[in-house]
């Protein structure tokens, strides 16, 4: 089995159990999260690898992190999560990317990413839900922040915080690599 065929067969499996424990109805998933009914029932059957807006489309929905979705291991109180297991979750041919590093679910998803993204490319985020908070650092290069259509600069050595409830996009104008680490922080579902 394939990286990806244990990826599929997990999503499948934690987002048919999430969306039981909350008690969610495959139509009342699809209104929370605006992932369509059909959708939802391919991923639940492991039969797509949805993308992942689709993916914290879905999280952001029942409230709990992507690592909680994606993950097959659950147990201690401490966990590591080795470098092979980083899960990555966004990739463009030019080498940019970002990884989920780890996350948690204690009072509400929080999740830790590394992100890298070449000159030239951008990635771009619909809304999460009100209350989520994400900060960030970069560690090379200048970001370019955009949030609710506001640009923002955010050069090496620089952190932010924004609320992340406003559509958003992470850009590199510049011409060397950025590179930073990124908190995200969702609520509870209510």
């Amino acid at each position: 089995m394939t990286d990806l065929d244990q990826l599929t067969q997990s999503l499948a499996r934690n987002l048919k159990r999430w969306r039981g424990e909350r008690h969610f109805t495959l139509d009342a998933l699809a209104a929370r999260s605006g992932v369509s009914r059909g959708m939802i029932i391919q991923i639940e059957q492991a039969r797509t690898n949805p993308s992942v807006g689709t993916t914290v489309k879905l999280a952001d929905a029942l409230g709990v992190s992507i690592t909680t979705l994606l993950d097959y291991e659950q147990g201690s109180h401490v966990r590591l999560v080795p470098q092979e297991q980083v899960v990555r979750m966004w990739s463009t041919e030019a080498g940019s990317h970002t990884s989920l590093l780890v996350g948690t679910d204690v009072r509400g998803p929080l999740e830790l990413w590394e992100w890298r993204i070449m000159p030239g490319d951008d990635s771009t985020s619909d809304p999460h839900p009100a209350g989520t908070v994400e900060m960030l650092t970069v560690r090379s290069g200048q970001l370019t922040l955009v949030v609710d259509g506001e640009e923002h600069q955010v050069p090496a050595g620089t952190s932010a915080t924004f609320e992340a409830n406003a559509p958003h996009a992470y850009r590199n104008d510049g011409t060397e690599p950025v590179e930073m680490t990124m908190v995200v922080a969702v609520p509870p579902a209510g």
